[in-house]
């Protein structure tokens, strides 16, 4: 994952490409893997962090089906807007796990981040009927 940084964009969709297709043969060891490189690289830089959180959301819409409450728990977290569509998509299938993380970040006198905003207005759009 460290090459997410190289500065050569053909480079960054290969890695974002190899992500998606080793997450579609076994998307809980490459969802817990990306989780924890973020979380080890805290500052890892916006345009980095946005194709591994990219990939991460690809994963997990094409294997809803197969993804485990654990795995839909470790893929919690808030990371601006790649982040969001991640757990929208977690959303799709483990709505009330997503919505009981996303109401921790609510504190009283204290407005909500936008996109924690934005996640809910796209959890609701994406789970209407």
């Amino acid at each position: 994952m460290d090459a997410t940084t190289d500065r050569d964009e053909a480079v960054q969709e290969q890695i974002l490409a190899a992500l998606c297709a080793l997450g579609n043969a076994e998307p809980g060891h490459v969802l817990r893997a990306c989780d924890g490189y973020l979380r080890q690289h805290d500052k890892l830089a916006y345009p980095h962090r946005v194709i591994i959180l990219r990939a991460m959301e690809s994963v997990v819409r094409h294997n809803l089906d197969t993804l485990d409450k654990g795995t839909a728990k470790d893929v919690v977290w808030e990371w601006q807007q790649a982040a969001s569509s991640v757990l929208v998509a977690v959303g799709q299938r483990f709505i009330n796990k997503v919505m009981e993380e996303a109401l921790t970040k609510f504190q009283p006198g204290i407005l909500p981040h936008y996109f924690v905003l934005q996640t809910f207005a796209n959890l609701a759009v994406s789970n209407g009927e």
